[in-house]
């Protein structure tokens, strides 16, 4: 008996039954249909994004940044797949635009004889509806007013400039269509190669005009608009992006950067310091390293970024592989002379502004209130107040697994090391000051380490690029919202400040521990400058005055507290966290801050929102 051939199921039957499971369970369609022909619809969305032709050129890129797209190498299929969707979603959501987008043949207004930069060509056309016609004047202004690397835009009529350019198809028929042409700037003159910075700029401006001219066909429809055009793009993580994060977060677990950086002789440095008269630095001991830092740069890099198919998830994981690549040459040049500089490049340097605010709270603050050294909690009493706080948090959200270590190789205080809380047995914390410490560690930075980890990617409790300025202008502002914001611990931050501006400087660890003694006692001005010379010279504590002051001006610009609880996030990524969470991809935070609730934190925060300089939060 002759075996029964089974007949292929054709491309438009497959998308059939693939847009059935869409509307009947919500199922995202990510179908592969050979020689290179995706259709990707993460949910019921009104447009579809259509690119026809080459998988290299920025046009695939800016169509497949899109929550609902198709790419199709043959003109004949796209067109047949494109109405399939289009009518079934029209049915279905009351409206729909395709955006055929592509390039022109060439950038016809750079010349070789054109003095400067001219503007680059954005051809448009759209259908004769009034929605049609709303759409194309929304893309239009939209990309006219961003530039690209110093080239503006001049979009014109596609069919009035651009006669020859190829088009999906002449005549739509009944499907609402804006097509977008734009010139190839990015493209080096002459060459196959390309201008990657330029390149990323014309996908974000092609994306963002996009969705708003889709925003603008909805209202023009009389139908809903979205309360912003970017939650109308995607909402959940392709496989990529999952895999690229989970490949950076394993480099990063690799390694505890402050604990390869943190001397493990604190104790036995400053009595050899204070034996010496304080004349020669003394010296530190660190941990050995436990990874070979060259393996892990090439495990770093080995991770692609080229295929995420969302731009703004692809500059968030390409700066936390910039950052880490950059903590790991800072291993590399442990107690050189080039960790100072790898660390100005990752900590920034003491801008004048801030030197001129430290030196104000040390010159304004009474003198004295940090010299006296009275015996306070020890190293068994702070983490048994740890254990009992995090039990508390962990009674509301049973993920919080954070665990709470005495270490006899840290330097006198706390440290949070992912999902731990590092004790050090010398610590010596006055009474008073322990809620504020506790929040600042465990409010602060446990409570963003375990709510990100409920967002679906890791990067966001490992943290975002440069988010430890925000991280401690938070925990700093919660030792006030507690009332435990004292003139010593203030003017202790201020002197991290002045420190750093010394160190970098090129001032020796003496020198800066003379200066250091003009404002505290000598074994506060120890411990700073140990804090500030780990290394080699480190210059991470002028984060907490910067960051502070960052706070306080977002608090009193009107800006809420409650996006940065999602995770561990920076203020120069506050806007995109306000798309990811347009967008659907960040969920509300699990926990906020247990101080944020109590009686005595609300009046104080009041007083924050209505603006206050860092000196008006002393009360003791």
């Amino acid at each position: 008996m002759k075996p029964k051939l089974v007949e292929p199921i054709s491309p438009l039957a497959q998308i059939e039954a693939d847009l059935d499971a869409l509307f009947r369970g919500g199922k995202p369609i990510r179908r592969e249909f050979g020689n290179g022909n995706r259709l990707h619809i993460d949910r019921p969305l009104p447009f579809l994004c259509v690119h026809v032709g080459s998988h290299q050129d920025a046009a695939f890129h800016a169509v497949s940044a899109n929550a609902s797209y198709l790419i199709a190498a043959d003109s004949d299929l796209a067109g047949e797949v494109a109405r399939l969707v289009a009518s079934r979603l029209r049915d279905h959501c009351g409206a729909f635009l395709l955006l055929d987008i592509g390039e022109l043949a060439e950038d016809r207004f750079l010349t070789d004889d054109v003095p400067f930069l001219p503007p680059f060509e954005i051809a448009l056309a759209c259908g004769n509806t009034a929605a049609e016609k709303a759409a194309l004047k929304r893309f239009r202004d939209a990309a006219s007013a961003r530039e690209a690397k110093y080239r503006t835009p001049r979009v014109d009529d596609l069919t009035a400039t651009t006669r020859a350019e190829s088009r999906l198809w002449d005549d739509p028929g009944d499907v609402a269509c804006l097509t977008v042409r734009f010139a190839p700037i990015y493209r080096v003159p002459g060459s196959e190669r390309v201008y990657p910075e330029l390149r990323d700029l014309v996908v974000a401006n092609m994306v963002d005009s996009a969705l708003q001219a889709v925003s603008a066909f909805l209202k023009a429809s009389s139908l809903e608009q979205p309360a912003t055009h970017r939650s109308l793009g995607r909402r959940a993580y392709i496989d990529a992006v999952v895999r690229a994060d989970r490949a950076l977060d394993t480099v990063a677990s690799t390694f505890d950067f402050l604990l390869a950086v943190t001397p493990i002789n604190a104790e036995p440095a400053w009595r050899e310091f204070e034996a010496g008269a304080f004349d020669r630095m003394p010296i530190l001991l660190y941990r050995p390293l436990e990874l070979e830092v060259a393996d892990q740069k090439r495990k770093l890099y080995s991770v692609s970024l080229d295929h995420l198919e969302d731009t703004l998830l692809t500059r968030l994981l390409s700066e936390k592989q910039q950052e880490l690549d950059l903590q790991l040459s800072m291993l590399a040049a442990r107690e050189t002379p080039r960790f100072v500089e790898l660390g100005r490049a990752l900590y920034g340097s003491v801008e004048p502004s801030l030197a001129a605010r430290a030196r104000a709270i040390l010159e304004r603050l009474p003198q004295g209130v940090s010299g006296t050294r009275q015996k306070g909690l020890g190293a068994d009493a702070v983490a048994a107040a740890a254990r009992d706080m995090i039990a508390g948090y962990r009674a509301a959200y049973p993920d919080f697994d954070a665990s709470v270590e005495i270490r006899g190789d840290l330097p006198a205080g706390l440290l949070v090391s992912r999902n731990r809380l590092l004790v050090s047995r010398d610590t010596n914390l006055p009474p008073e000051r322990l809620t504020a410490l506790l929040s600042h560690e465990i409010g602060v930075h446990l409570l963003t380490y375990f709510n990100g980890a409920a967002q679906g990617l890791s990067i966001f409790c490992s943290g975002l690029a440069g988010y430890e300025g925000m991280q401690e202008g938070l925990a700093v502002l919660a030792e006030y919202l507690v009332g435990g914001m004292t003139a010593a611990r203030l003017r202790l931050i201020a002197a991290r400040v002045i420190a750093c501006q010394a160190m970098l400087d090129g001032a020796a660890f003496e020198e800066a521990f003379r200066i250091l003694c003009k404002d505290l006692d000598d074994r506060e001005a120890f411990n700073v400058a140990l804090r500030v010379y780990r290394g080699g010279g480190l210059a991470k504590d002028a984060i907490y005055l910067r960051g502070l002051l960052q706070i306080l001006d977002h608090l009193r610009n009107g800006g809420s507290l409650t996006p940065f609880w999602i995770g561990k996030i920076s203020a120069a990524h506050f806007g995109a966290i306000q798309e990811l969470n347009a967008r659907g991809l960040l969920r509300a935070p699990r926990l906020e801050p247990a101080f944020l609730s109590s009686d005595a934190a609300r009046p104080r925060l009041r007083k924050a929102m209505a603006g206050i300089d860092p000196i008006d939060m002393v009360e003791t």
